[in-house]
């Protein structure tokens, strides 16, 4: 009797986190999927809205722009967060703790103030473009910051940061003790890495793989604020909903629901591959 008493007040104490959830969460991903499927006057449901993203090569190019600028930000910055995370392990603990407190502060700085800086420093009026410009350097000869090139170089500025939080205690798995073991038995450090390191931080790869690209995906103000109006999906998603010539709210939920889905897919084959990993290991 004690114990149900017990689960019907848990219960109580959980009903404001299950509105919350059905109020910011369940409820408008229902409301887009909903509206996705509505004629542009919301009189009866249709096909139109997929049919057009996927007939128009303009919409179609969102998409692959998308993909392609997260998946090179988050493979660049996944390789550096590894490099810069085992790095931190070997610093001393006090060293250690002031470098995360700072990559956590630069996880945070992303958005327009992130756009805003990387203008001022290496735009075409920049700061170090200009010194270069005056000492005859070509330094950033062929370089456009304005660009799918400066996007992708933005974009995996404000991945290493958060790549190396979240490796950083991948690398607690790993035993000092393993690494000993494997040097007395006469195992060079790449095979030590290759047969026991890697597959123990395999999981935690991935893990941060799949975050690092759903970040990048549904980045927008960085992106909007750097090079306007570039063809992203969460732009163009932008632009449908509050754009002044192309206002179709019923065709950004299309939208959305395909950059909902592409997330969903990578999710899944990320869990799958995390599964693999974790078989290996």
């Amino acid at each position: 009797m004690r114990k149900r008493k017990d689960n019907l007040l848990l219960l109580i104490w959980l009903i404001p986190f299950i509105l919350l959830i059905l109020a910011f969460e369940i409820l408008p991903v229902i409301t887009i999927i909903n509206s996705s499927f509505l004629q542009s006057d919301g009189t009866y449901y249709t096909l139109k809205q997929y049919k057009l993203i996927f007939n128009n090569k303009f919409y179609l190019q969102s998409i692959e722009n998308s993909v392609v600028i997260s998946l090179i930000s988050s493979i660049v910055g996944l390789l550096v967060a590894l490099i810069g995370s085992h790095s931190i392990t070997k610093l001393p603990a006090k060293v250690r703790d002031n470098v995360l407190m700072l990559s956590n502060m630069t996880s945070n700085f992303a958005g327009v103030p992130l756009a805003f800086a990387f203008m001022i420093l290496i735009g075409i009026n920049g700061v170090f473009t200009v010194i270069a410009k005056n000492l005859g350097i070509k330094l950033f000869q062929g370089f456009n910051l304005y660009s799918e090139m400066g996007l992708i170089v933005v974009y995996i500025y404000f991945q290493i940061p958060l790549g190396i939080l979240l490796l950083y205690p991948v690398f607690d798995n790993i035993k000092k003790e393993w690494i000993d073991a494997a040097v007395m038995l006469g195992a060079s450090s790449i095979n030590f890495w290759r047969y026991i390191g890697l597959p123990v931080i395999l999981p935690g790869l991935l893990g941060t793989f799949g975050i690092l690209f759903a970040n990048a995906m549904g980045a927008y103000a960085t992106a909007y604020a750097l090079v306007g109006n570039f063809n992203l999906m969460t732009i163009r998603i932008s632009s449908l909903i509050s754009g002044d010539i192309t206002l179709d709210p019923n065709l950004a939920s299309g939208m959305a629901v395909i950059l909902g889905l592409i997330l969903i897919s990578f999710t899944l084959l990320n869990e799958m591959m995390l599964k693999k990993g974790n078989n290996v290991r």
